[in-house]
């Protein structure tokens, strides 16, 4: 028996790596990887929601578990997309339905220790804005086009992780994070260009799609004060993850298409959450998590801007029945990309400041990436759903999570890279919102 577990879950891990894409709330991360999760606003840290999340958010909490548990399902989700150019463009991102499936397994070896193993779509992005604004299609009063800008960032993790039972009061549990990881990113941008002469054609500056592996780590807490009051602490390590030959980095920074790709260093950030939760009644309870996300020291994202974030998370769930229990959060956290002013897009009127894979760029190039490529604006999210249990071994978990629009601005001073003209005030704009619904099947053994 665990050994058919074991392979169905390692089947299931490698089954599910093609199947995910971009998406994104808190930065790049998901608010929650599982529907119990999701449904509570992304807690888990501070208080149980369900032993195969605890994998993910807290592996000590899979102390909870009674008995052996598979679950397996998937996330539908749908963002909206949009960017505008002033002047320019405005368009939205045909990158707007995606399949983010999970998939985790709970044994009990014993009355101390507990083992799961999950494959969980954790982290992503993207756009998808093809055929639509082509530099050279502004030859009057350019504005940064939008240039047939193309990115996917996905990231999963395949967790191993063992709990033990200090007491009845602590448990301690750790995991081990072996991480997939794919990107793609392209644009259409002026070439030609020389030091003082206009640019004369345009090139699609991307290598392709690049996949890479990581590993990485997390330790985890948790308290429990008679079934009544609870308590978590959760550390996830940074990953460090290179994309080889993904961009040319390099003719980017100077307007001329070299045909050398270069690597990108996206290093996945470490994370510290602390929770806290009661349970006033034994069919309802209460829980808050608090989660520092460190942006701002990861390789990748420190270059493009990004901000560290806090991500403050509630969550509520009442059994209103023996078989039923409904769930609802909220989740808020402050977009890692802020709004600025990026001065001028000529490199020769502002100092390239920030170097990626040995290329120099300034605040307009970065600017442009972030919003049109990567634009993880979010900020709030309201969250609902439910379980309900057939039989005693059999139960279906759903939740729906609804991110309200956010838009990011940043403005400057824009030249026509064909003719010289300029400068003409402009700005770049993301407004994103997402909507998903997932659902989980859960068999007990």
């Amino acid at each position: 028996m665990k050994k058919k577990l074991l392979l169905l879950a390692v089947f299931a891990s490698i089954v599910a790596i093609p199947l995910q894409s971009s998406f994104a709330t808190n930065g790049d991360d998901l608010i929650g990887v599982t529907p119990n999760s999701e449904a509570m606003g992304g807690i888990g840290v501070g208080m149980p929601v369900g032993s195969v999340d605890s994998i993910f958010r807290n592996p000590a909490w899979m102390d909870t578990a009674k008995s052996t548990k598979v679950q397996f399902g998937g996330m539908l989700f749908m963002p909206s997309v949009k960017g505008e150019v002033n002047p320019g463009a405005s368009a939205d991102s045909n990158a707007n339905l995606f399949l983010v499936p999970e998939i985790g397994i709970i044994h009990r070896i014993n009355n101390k220790l507990v083992f799961g193993i999950g494959a969980f779509g954790v982290s992503g992005m993207g756009t998808d804005y093809s055929g639509k604004g082509i530099p050279s299609q502004y030859p009057s009063t350019w504005a940064p086009p939008l240039g047939n800008m193309r990115t996917t960032l996905q990231f999963m993790r395949i967790i191993p992780a063992l709990s033990y039972q200090i007491n009845p009061m602590i448990s301690i549990g750790a995991g081990m994070d072996f991480a997939y990881g794919s990107l793609d990113m392209n644009a259409t941008m002026p070439n030609g260009c020389g030091q003082t002469s206009p640019c004369t054609g345009e090139a699609s500056y991307g290598g392709g799609q690049s996949s890479t592996l990581g590993i990485g780590g997390q330790l985890g807490i948790a308290f429990n004060f008679g079934n009544f009051v609870y308590a978590g602490l959760n550390y996830q390590s940074p990953i460090s993850m290179t994309y080889k030959h993904v961009f040319d980095f390099q003719g980017a920074s100077r307007g001329n298409f070299s045909g050398n790709f270069q690597d990108l260093k996206l290093e996945q950030p470490q994370e510290l959450a602390f929770g806290v939760g009661i349970a006033p009644t034994e069919k309802w309870n209460v829980g808050a998590d608090v989660r520092w996300i460190n942006w701002s020291n990861a390789d990748g994202y420190k270059e493009f801007g990004w901000k560290d974030q806090w991500v403050f998370a509630v969550g509520t769930s009442y059994k209103v029945t023996p078989k039923l229990t409904l769930r609802a959060g909220f989740n808020y956290a402050r977009s890692p990309i802020r709004s600025n002013n990026f001065g001028y897009s000529s490199p020769q009127l502002t100092h390239p400041s920030v170097s990626i894979s040995g290329a120099q760029f300034n605040q307009y190039d970065i600017d442009y990436f972030n919003l049109l490529g990567f634009p993880a604006i979010t900020e709030e999210a309201i969250t609902l759903g439910g379980s309900y249990q057939f039989t005693n071994t059999f139960g279906v978990s759903l939740a729906y999570e609804h991110d309200f629009q956010h838009s990011v601005t940043d403005s400057g001073q824009c030249f026509n890279p064909y003719t010289g003209q300029g400068p003409y005030p402009c700005s770049i704009t993301a407004k994103n919102a997402e909507d998903s619904v997932s659902v989980a099947l859960e068999w007990r053994f």
